[in-house]
């Protein structure tokens, strides 16, 4: 499923297409993704301008003239395409994924097609994304937001945010993918994150109540997603590949899908290892995360 920083490079790779365009026209290729399309959503969108492209956690969020909002997921196999700008039948995919996006039209879900020439084609293969459209002013009140945590790339995001987990005897990986305290983080980037900080993902929540572990694994966090959202912020501005694999900090994961290598912190002669947790896979280097 693609994680905050890959859905945070969709939404800049839209947002310069997107904002100010005013939809012409919706076609739905079927009546349901994972849910069915809320109740009118052609006729409400068609004719309809587009305030802004904003994004909350894995959602992105787009303000529709009316006081409306689209509410989009893409679950784990969902990407946007761009058709229409720049030389005939060219195409682009906004996104920055370890995998590669679908470019099949058999999986072409919903098309939007702008004012102007431009037309984004929602693509899923697996359809278990899914959208709504509900009144802007009941966002933080939909079933999907309320409740969501502090984001790890707000101000608020700090190592007094980790201190919820203090009193927790919850692995120490299962604990960070609770979106209830941070938002947004996923299984890539917290083994990433575990990793910069060096904890063991085994070891119980409650060892953030040392100060120092807490300082470490935020700062750890927030630098794994600033580097990732900027891989493929990059990549979008300096070369927008057609073939839906625009991101590259998958080619800097320290352990993520590396098991059986060679540990990468210097001075560390360990291997990374693979365990499952909650039913998930955790990758490691039980040399020097402790």
């Amino acid at each position: 499923m693609p994680e905050l920083p890959e859905v945070e490079t969709v939404r800049r790779g839209l947002q310069p297409v997107l904002e100010g365009a005013v939809v012409l026209a919706v076609t739905l290729a079927r009546p349901a993704l994972r849910y069915p399309f809320p109740e009118r959503f052609v006729e409400r969108l068609a004719g309809r301008r587009i305030l802004g492209l904003g994004r909350r956690s894995k959602y992105l969020l787009w303000e529709i003239e009316g006081g409306e909002t689209l509410l989009a997921h893409l679950g784990m196999s969902g990407s946007f395409r761009i058709e229409g700008l720049g030389a005939p039948g060219s195409q682009t995919s906004p996104g920055a994924f370890a995998l590669a996006r679908s470019r099949d039209v058999r999986h072409d879900h919903v098309r939007f097609e702008l004012k102007g020439g431009a037309t984004v084609v929602y693509n899923d293969p697996r359809r278990f994304g899914f959208m709504d459209l509900l009144p802007t002013t009941d966002l933080e009140r939909h079933p999907r937001l309320a409740g969501l945590g502090i984001e790890p790339t707000s101000n608020a995001f700090a190592a007094a945010t980790l201190a919820a987990f203090a009193d927790r005897r919850t692995p120490l990986k299962a604990a960070l993918l609770d979106q209830a305290v941070v938002t947004g983080l996923g299984n890539i980037y917290v083994c990433e994150a575990l990793w910069r900080a060096g904890l063991d993902p085994r070891r119980p929540a409650s060892v953030l109540a040392d100060q120092n572990e807490a300082e470490k694994l935020a700062s750890a966090i927030r630098a794994v997603i600033a580097e990732a959202i900027e891989a493929g912020g990059s990549t979008l501005r300096d070369h927008m590949r057609t073939d839906g694999t625009l991101g590259y900090f998958q080619h800097r994961f320290a352990v993520y899908n590396r098991e059986g290598e060679p540990c990468q912190r210097p001075g560390c002669d360990g291997t990374v290892l693979r365990i499952r947790q909650s039913g998930r896979s955790t990758f490691f280097c039980p040399s020097c995360q402790r």
